[in-house]
């Protein structure tokens, strides 16, 4: 049987903006094997996709520790290359497919636009190869396991890098009136977030049983399933809340939403004062500027808005 290899050795964002992407593979080539290269802390996902039969742990732009029979096609949904194209041609691949970019001019391919929506980018990559795929095709199926709190308003303080990041104590200020309004809400974050969704659970008056830090995978998808709401910056758990469609509040700094926003749903409300496509550093140290510009008032009537009181 042919395998199709795809590398998407990125975090949980990634991984699941590549859901319309895996899913049209799927399609195109049901009597092969789909595996994906990406990290191992994804497994729990994979098989909500639908689409991937088995996850081969990669780190990012780390060699795919492939084995056996070269894959009939591996498809680069990492990069523009050349290094994630490297990858891909070390697994022997019959066909690979890549994008173009001025790093790569030599590849046959599409060209990497910069400015372009990460889910629409992928699913252009397999158009060009004539696959049909549905940017909007992101929805998980449901986790088979129950929410640690149904029902419940979830607010994520947490992101991977500083410049994401909206301060505790605004955080705070939208924990307290979502719990005004009626809203039972619960704070998390990953296991080396404790910390911050403990202050922000704190300052809001919440109790320590409100503080859901430190969450397998699964259990987060679960909650996130069955939540109320979602509030949160430009991070993994936002793109949950689209995979689950669940009402949600993103707030947005150095990256406009038109690259990494939710579909297009009256549930999904996006909150940034930038101009231009990635006027700040993804990866910076400190609180982008535009993200100090969001106020805690503008965030609780776009949450309350999205979520009324029932």
């Amino acid at each position: 049987m042919n395998a199709v290899l795809i590398l998407r050795a990125l975090g949980l964002g990634d991984f699941l903006t590549g859901v319309p992407a895996y899913r049209a593979l799927r399609a195109a080539h049901p009597g092969s094997e789909i595996v994906l290269a990406a990290p191992g802390v994804l497994a729990p996902l994979t098989p909500l996709t639908g689409a991937v039969d088995r996850l081969l742990p990669t780190g990012e732009l780390e060699p795919i520790p492939w084995s056996g029979p070269p894959p009939g096609l591996a498809v680069d949904l990492h990069g523009s290359g050349p290094a994630s194209h490297r990858l891909i041609a070390a697994t022997g691949a019959r066909g690979q497919w890549v994008y173009g970019s001025p790093a790569a001019s030599d590849v046959e391919g599409p060209w990497w636009k910069e400015e372009e929506h990460e889910t629409v980018r992928w699913c252009r990559l397999l158009r060009w190869h004539r696959i049909p795929a549905d940017p909007a095709d992101l929805l998980l199926v449901p986790p088979g396991r129950p929410s640690p709190a149904p029902g419940a308003t979830v607010v994520h303080p947490g992101a991977a890098h500083a410049s994401r990041r909206w301060p505790a104590e605004r955080f705070a200020q939208v924990a307290l009136g979502l719990a005004a309004a009626g809203h039972r809400v619960v704070v998390t974050g990953g296991a080396r977030e404790r910390g911050l969704a403990r202050r922000v659970a704190a300052l809001a008056g919440l109790g320590a049983e409100r503080v859901l830090a430190g969450l397998d995978l699964a259990a987060l998808a679960a909650l996130v399933a069955g939540a109320r709401l979602v509030v949160s910056g430009d991070t993994g758990l936002a793109h949950l809340a689209f995979a689950y469609a669940r009402p949600s509040v993103t707030l947005y700094g150095p990256v406009s939403p038109g690259l990494w926003g939710p579909p297009s749903d009256r549930r999904h409300r996006v909150i940034w004062h930038g101009e231009g496509a990635r006027p700040g550093d993804a990866h910076g140290r400190r609180p982008d500027r535009r993200l100090l510009l969001i106020r805690p008032r503008e965030v609780l009537e776009a949450a309350l808005e999205g979520a009324p009181v029932r």
